[in-house]
């Protein structure tokens, strides 16, 4: 499989046509933000300590780490102009909620990801437990399974009896849990990025009443509106999971990689405003993110470190 595909076939056979696809907007800001996050995730505290050189002209003095700070300020302030922007142009599908709150869980996830090298996704935990690859695959392949096995309950015949499982062979083609956490940290997190986006461009636009069919869950009967909600809190129990494995490598996160996540989750929020919603009720929100991760990156590129500024005393 290639580790950009979007669509499986068990999505292809069984899911809706693609109604909501991912704008050029969103995926360019995503990677201003994480190319202007790259150049400072490296930051130790001496670094962090320096003088942050925004807005010379008015003399101001403060810190370096205030750039991620202003970072996180304008993302969290954007989300309000958004949802004002979008409550405008309308009524939001419900099923955009569900993928709403799930790429918010996937910024958290990139965001404890971010400062990870290849050499890391390998390394013994001990105790039998998952290494970084392991868990990331179980990750992808379930993401993936959530909304594609959601598909084939929306297509199947409604009947008064439902099945106890899905019957042998509509997971035909699907792809096997080991085989997503092939390749690279980055291969792997693209992969995950496509499965979502596929899927939302798919089924983040069905309504309440499609959202309530009948299906099933770990044999318990629910609908698919539960299924789809599950793909924010199986993101946030793995990556506690993740959180979990670098604790047992002792691999204990500095401040800038901890103040990366924390600009990576502020993003997220931002992007569950606008994420799977129609093109035009989307472009309602459109000026605020592409405004605010701008704004983020100018804050990161007054990051400079010349050898002749001295840290602030404290």
């Amino acid at each position: 499989m290639m580790a950009g595909m979007n669509v499986d076939p068990v999505l292809e056979r069984y899911g809706p046509p693609p109604t909501t696809p991912i704008p050029t907007w969103m995926t360019d800001a995503r990677r201003t933000l994480t190319a202007a996050t790259d150049a400072c995730i490296g930051l130790d505290e001496r670094e962090l300590n320096r003088r942050w050189w925004w807005r010379e002209d008015r003399g101001g003095e403060t810190e370096v780490r205030y750039a991620f700070y202003r970072a996180i300020e304008a993302l969290e302030g954007a989300a309000g102009a958004a949802t004002n922007g979008i409550l405008a142009a309308g009524t939001r599908p419900a099923g955009a909620a569900a993928f709403g709150s799930a790429t918010a869980a996937r910024w958290d996830l990139h965001g404890v990801l971010a400062p990870l090298v290849d050499a890391d996704l390998d390394a013994d935990p001990g105790g039998g437990e998952w290494t970084i690859r392991q868990t990331l695959a179980h990750i992808v392949h379930v993401q993936r399974a959530y909304p594609s096995f959601a598909a084939w309950w929306l297509s199947r015949e409604q009947t008064s009896e439902l099945p106890a499982s899905i019957p042998d062979g509509v997971e035909e083609g699907f792809p096997e849990e080991e085989s997503e956490g092939t390749g690279s940290l980055a291969e792997i997190r693209t992969r995950l990025d496509a499965a979502m986006d596929g899927a939302a461009e798919r089924m983040a636009s069905l309504d309440e009443a499609r959202l309530a069919t009948p299906a099933r869950w770990a044999g318990y009967a629910v609908d698919v509106g539960f299924r789809l909600g599950r793909m924010s809190s199986h993101l946030q129990e793995h990556t506690v999971q993740v959180d979990k494995t670098l604790v047992m490598l002792d691999r204990t996160p500095p401040e800038a990689h901890r103040l990366v996540r924390l600009v990576f989750r502020a993003y997220g929020r931002l992007e569950a405003v606008v994420y799977g919603l129609p093109q035009g009720m989307a472009d309602g929100g459109r000026e605020a993110l592409v405004d605010a991760v701008a704004e983020a990156a100018d804050a990161f590129g007054h990051v400079r470190l010349p050898d002749s500024v001295t840290d602030f005393e404290h």
